[in-house]
């Protein structure tokens, strides 16, 4: 870096020394995003108001103050400076600039697991609970976000807005999604789940739904050396080979209807089947089955699996902290692809701000993570950015009565309940919206030259 340089970003840094990011670089590490930026020479692409590293900052920030604006998003990292707040434009621009790559390097070195062997509920038998599912975002409707990602479609028109699936792997006990992947909607799920079990670490217990059950994820996840309990289609032909103490029975998964009539090459697992006499729950008289890699029925009991599986549960409630309670509008704020994976990087990143705050006040509280509220933790996690101190030891205290506050968001031990999968809002009567309505040219006349008075 050349002297000029080095006195830009001094200056730069001397210019926002008021921000009020401290929290935020305490989790992500304030030197590794400027050793980002450096390596990456993005500090030559800032302007004069937005640097390369405050605007690393502001992605991640647009969840925490997903209902503001650009201007007042920044307004709350920074203090007001005469002459110092930049338009929605120049940081729009900036945001351009930064790029993907330094999202993806923040993502890819500070999302992590966050529990231990002694946290609660994280763990089954030694083995990290891990779950897989995929969600979609709505995308702005925009001419490069409909030619990127396209729009779902069904037999007789197309959806309101374009869409990016993504499938992600979630860490139950934190809530924490420390592996995903990206793609259109017209990807597939178990397409990209095939990349995405990359990222499972070894010794876990994978849970999965339905839609993930095929021969080939599961032996992935065995060559992974992990284990994996999931549910399976009640139609699927299992041979029963041997059956078990507790009423579940071995079988084996083949790659192939031949392999299976030839019995070649097949990979042993455990089937459980089940049916609930409860009138007042979903799924009342069906048959239920799962399958796992768990043979022992001494060790792992079919009953205890059963409960366990319903942990994977966890990862929806998680998808719903980042797509309800981060994101307060119908879709992202992205109008090119480029800008919505940036914006993914940061909604992710974000809420594992989040989550580790939640978790380190779950320890001072002695309660499991998913007991510290996720709403109540970004409310109070707002108010006290405003208050974050620029002297390192008041920060240290700030920090401590931020995490005492947050260990006071405790939520009541979950009732007893099931919610029933229905819709609450009907089908709007007014008509669809066509491609006829979009993009519609400017009036020609204003309102007050078009009336005409009946006589």
């Amino acid at each position: 870096m050349s002297k000029r340089d080095k006195n830009t970003v001094a200056t730069q840094e001397k210019r926002f020394c008021r921000e009020r990011i401290a929290c935020l670089k305490r989790i992500v590490g304030s030197r590794f995003v400027k050793s980002e930026v450096r390596q990456r020479n993005l500090q030559k692409r800032s302007s004069r108001k937005c640097p390369a590293d405050v605007m690393a900052w502001f992605v991640i920030a647009m969840w925490l103050f997903g209902d503001s604006a650009y201007p007042k998003v920044f307004r709350w990292l920074h203090r007001f400076v005469k002459d110092r707040m930049p338009s929605s434009s120049a940081l729009t621009q900036a945001r351009a600039r930064l790029g993907i790559p330094i999202m993806a390097s923040i993502y890819q070195k500070t999302v992590c697991c966050l529990c231990q062997t002694s946290t609660s509920g994280a763990f089954y038998a030694g083995m990290l609970l891990v779950a897989v599912d995929g969600f979609v975002l709505n995308l702005p409707d925009s001419k490069a976000n409909r030619r990127a990602f396209g729009r779902p479609k069904n037999g007789t028109s197309m959806g309101a807005f374009p869409q990016a699936r993504i499938v992600a792997l979630c860490e139950i006990g934190s809530h924490v999604f420390f592996g995903f992947l990206l793609k259109p909607i017209r990807c597939g799920e178990v397409t990209l789940a095939k990349l995405v079990y990359r990222y499972l670490p070894p010794q876990s217990l994978l849970l999965f739904d339905i839609g993930f059950c095929t021969t080939d994820l599961m032996r992935q996840v065995i060559d992974g050396k992990s284990d994996f309990l999931g549910r399976c289609k009640t139609n699927r032909c299992f041979r029963k080979d041997k059956v078990l103490r507790d009423g579940s029975y071995l079988s084996k998964i083949y790659a192939t209807d031949y392999d299976r009539l030839k019995d070649r090459d097949g990979t042993v697992v455990r089937v459980i089947e089940y049916t609930l006499d409860d009138p007042q729950r979903a799924g009342h008289g069906e048959t239920h089955r799962l399958i796992t890699t768990l043979l022992d029925e001494a060790q792992h009991p079919a009953e205890t699996l059963i409960v366990l599986y319903h942990e994977r549960w966890e990862e929806e409630i998680a998808i719903d902290e980042a797509k309800t309670h981060l994101r307060h509008q119908p879709k992202l704020r992205s109008h090119s692809p480029a800008g919505v994976m940036q914006e993914v990087y940061g909604l992710l990143i974000a809420h594992f701000v989040i989550r580790k705050l939640a978790f380190e006040a779950a320890k001072k509280a002695d309660v499991p993570p998913n007991r510290i509220s996720f709403t109540g933790t970004v409310e109070v996690l707002r108010v006290n950015l405003a208050e974050a101190p620029r002297s390192p030891r008041n920060f240290s205290h700030w920090y401590e009565s931020l995490i005492l506050e947050l260990s006071r968001e405790v939520l009541q031990p979950r009732r007893n309940r099931v919610n029933p999968r229905v819709i609450k809002r009907p089908q709007s009567k007014w008509p669809k919206k066509r491609d006829k309505h979009r993009h519609l040219p400017p009036l020609k006349h204003h309102f007050d030259e078009t009336i005409q008075i009946l006589t």
